[in-house]
């Protein structure tokens, strides 16, 4: 079976992540979706974000009513979470045979030289790679040059195009502005009854 992975810092999720994982699965028709909360974000510092609980719970939310899985892996593992090493834990938990797919922006998909052990990342896993506004198309011959053998791991999607930024949904909370239609209602409610990403917090 394969089994798609989308991680991401969530914070908060927002509908862009539902519905990246809703195409995906539309295109791949995947055993399973799979969204990793990060734990402690390597580029973040702990004090940048919120708490673990309130990231994984606003997850939870969201995807109650998808049939979306939500894995702890990275919240239970101690340290800076790296992809790599979320997918190694993965790759290993399937039978033989089976097949890991990990979701990625474009942008991501173009910086993937700089993470660590990139190689490995893309043994262990297909990528998906789905378009980021302002973000330019990929070019997997270029790709390639830095990474031997990338374009023959990575599916090329150029579709949802999100518009959505979780630093944006911060920003307005601050503000006071209504989030409503840019994260699902259960997440809207938990944000207000939390008193996240309000200005002196």
């Amino acid at each position: 079976m394969n089994v798609c992975v989308l991680g991401g810092t969530f914070d908060p999720i927002h509908r862009g992540h539902l519905v990246v994982a809703e195409v995906v699965r539309s295109r791949l028709s995947p055993a399973e979706v799979t969204l990793v909360p990060a734990g402690c974000p390597w580029l973040k510092s702990e004090h940048d974000i919120a708490s673990t609980a309130d990231r994984l719970a606003m997850v939870r939310l969201a995807t109650v009513e998808m049939g979306l899985r939500v894995s702890t892996i990275e919240i239970e593992r101690p340290g800076p979470s790296y992809t790599v090493d979320t997918l190694r834990a993965l790759k290993n938990s399937l039978p033989s045979g089976d097949e890991l797919y990990f979701i990625l922006g474009w942008d991501n998909l173009l910086d993937l030289e700089h993470w660590r052990t990139p190689e490995e990342i893309i043994n262990l896993a297909r990528l998906v790679a789905v378009p980021r506004v302002g973000s330019r198309v990929p070019d997997l011959d270029m790709l390639d040059k830095c990474l031997p053998g990338l374009s023959r791991r990575v599916v090329l999607l150029d579709k949802p195009e999100i518009d959505i930024s979780a630093t944006v949904i911060r920003e307005r909370v601050g503000l006071k502005l209504p989030i409503d239609h840019l994260v699902p209602e259960a997440v809207a409610r938990y944000i207000h009854e939390h008193n996240l990403y309000q200005k002196g917090a």
